[in-house]
């Protein structure tokens, strides 16, 4: 265990460096980044169930070896894709013609004057594609998982998708948008996935070594067919995916591609072919999920100061005290439209009609005892409570919740040995609901507006950052009833370790003081609505 640290102030350190010019700007990012990771990294977890779950942090997984092919995958039921058939793989080559037999003849060459780091990258990828870009793509949401620093004059700047590696670098990876990163990588990498699967049954073209026996399977070999590679086609996607997602990344992802088909060309599951056709296969169908994005209102999420103010006056005219930014200078508050993104489970009208009641006026009686409980958890805090508090925080410089749910959920998924395709098809879900849950979480946040505790009592001191948006419903709560209630299903055996987890998350934030009792039973009860709304369709997928 590593021990507390007393953190350099922050604040003091990036004021000492504030200056009103782009390359300040830049410097000041960097140290911000600097600083928070390090006080992440070295913040004390101590041994509870939840820090078990994720010790895979780093470890080095094996080679995918699937106990089912799922190669009756291109028959199930795709997310946006209208057929399998929509985005059209033209016919292979025939394995007699003289280009093929050079492609052959191609990984016979690599695969003798194979190096070191040819096996360590082949190590890598071996343990699966999809796994490996959900690493990135959580690697990618903490990297940008900062939100911006203050200008000159108290201002906040705005991080601009059309310039995204000017100061505020793009995107701000605050957990609604992380949602919706992971629901649109993961929704995509499946249908492209069921596709590719429907493409191998219908040219059945067979592995390379059936044709050039001295071709060596230096991973696991699932099926008998190879055209389109599904490694490719969920490389391909991914990258479509995230590319968009993180525009400042593009030289980076195309370097995490290239390793990919690098490693899957040499592991003698497929040829060139295979690859090329997968990985057009996958940035096909990514281009239909790009589609959608770019017009589910997510652009609009941000709000206006007519907005702002709007939602401030409607807490005022219903009596009640409005939330507003404990920051200084105050922030405006996080993504106020984003109730209103389309979702993939719940489209908006729904939204609006599954919208808890209000949470308890501040005037009540109801709400001073919860104002009471959390006084009680910041005046006394333990340490196991303040463990806890950390160890789910998921703030600044990390994946966010629903990144902490993903990384549960792959610890448990390389221990299950799914399929490609069926790994896809969980993450998917699990992430269509997360997703979801951002959409219901926000909208329930500023249609009440209602204050954070330590702004209603400033005797309440908090156990962690006090996030920038009101606090009905817990974003936590809602994200991990949805994760658990859904994983419950994928992996029954875990279910009960799921709802410790959930239970353990949610109270965090009441232990954290940031939030009261109401909002994180209310939050969890959304959320266990929403996974069961993903079982719902995974009942139905014909993955079953």
């Amino acid at each position: 265990m590593k021990p507390m640290h007393n953190f350099p102030s922050t604040q003091s350190a990036l004021k000492a460096l504030t200056k009103n010019n782009l390359r300040s700007k830049r410097k000041l990012f960097h140290m911000r980044n600097t600083i928070l990771m390090a006080a992440f990294a070295a913040l004390i977890l101590l041994p509870t169930a939840c820090k078990k779950e994720l010790e895979q942090e780093n470890m080095q997984f094996p080679a995918l070896e699937p106990l089912r092919s799922d190669t009756g995958a291109g028959t199930w039921k795709t997310i946006l894709l209208s057929r399998p058939d929509q985005i059209p793989v033209a016919a292979p080559v025939a394995v007699t013609s003289p280009d093929y037999r050079l492609e052959l003849q191609e990984i016979v060459s690599r695969q003798e004057r194979m190096e070191e780091t040819d096996e360590d990258n082949l190590k890598y990828w071996a343990a699966g594609t999809v796994l490996r870009w959900n690493e990135i793509m959580r690697e990618l949401v903490a990297k940008y998982n900062l939100p911006p620093y203050q200008n000159p004059d108290g201002s906040y700047p705005f991080p601009d998708a059309n310039n995204p590696l000017a100061y505020p670098y793009f995107p701000f990876a605050n957990p609604p948008y992380a949602a919706r990163a992971y629901a649109y990588a993961s929704a995509a990498v499946y249908d492209a996935l069921v596709a590719a699967a429907h493409y191998r049954s219908l040219y059945r073209r067979p592995l390379p070594s059936r044709t050039n026996p001295k071709i060596k399977h230096l991973i696991p070999v699932t099926g008998d067919w190879t055209y389109p590679s599904d490694d490719l086609t969920a490389a391909g996607a991914s990258v479509a995916i995230l590319s968009l997602m993180f525009p400042g990344e593009q030289d980076y992802l195309q370097r995490r591609l290239n390793a990919c088909r690098d490693a899957i060309l040499l592991s003698g599951t497929c040829s060139r072919s295979d690859a090329a056709a997968g990985e057009a296969l996958g940035r096909g169908v990514a281009a239909v999920f790009i589609a959608r994005a770019r017009t589910d209102r997510a652009g609009a999420s941000a709000g206006t100061p007519a907005l702002w103010q709007q939602l401030e006056q409607k807490a005022i005219q219903a009596g009640e005290t409005p939330w507003k930014s404990l920051e200084t200078p105050p922030r405006p508050p996080m993504l106020p439209a984003f109730g209103k993104v389309k979702g993939f489970l719940l489209d908006s009208l729904e939204v609006v009609n599954n919208r808890p009641p209000a949470p308890p006026s501040v005037h009540s009686e109801q709400f001073r005892k919860e104002l009471a409980e959390v006084l009680q958890y910041s005046l006394n805090p333990t340490r196991e409570r303040v463990a806890i508090v950390h160890f789910w925080a998921d703030g600044a410089g990390t994946y966010t919740p629903p990144g902490h749910w993903n990384a549960i959920a792959c610890s448990d998924f390389v221990k299950e040995r799914f399929s490609e395709v069926r790994w896809a098809r969980n993450l998917a879900l699990l992430n269509m609901a997360m997703f979801d849950a951002a959409i219901c979480c926000w909208d329930a946040k500023y249609a009440y507006f209602n204050p954070r505790p330590s702004q209603v009592d400033a005797a309440i001191k908090t156990h962690t950052g006090v996030p920038n948006f009101p606090a009905f419903t817990s974003g936590h709560s809602t994200f991990s009833g949805a994760a658990a209630t859904f994983l419950a299903h994928v992996v029954p055996s875990r279910a009960g370790s799921y709802k410790s987890m959930a239970s353990e998350a949610s109270v965090s934030r009441l232990y954290g003081a940031i939030h009261y009792r109401s909002d994180i039973e209310v939050g969890m009860n959304m959320g266990n609505m929403l996974g069961g709304m993903a079982v719902q369709r995974a009942l139905t997928d014909g993955a079953e």
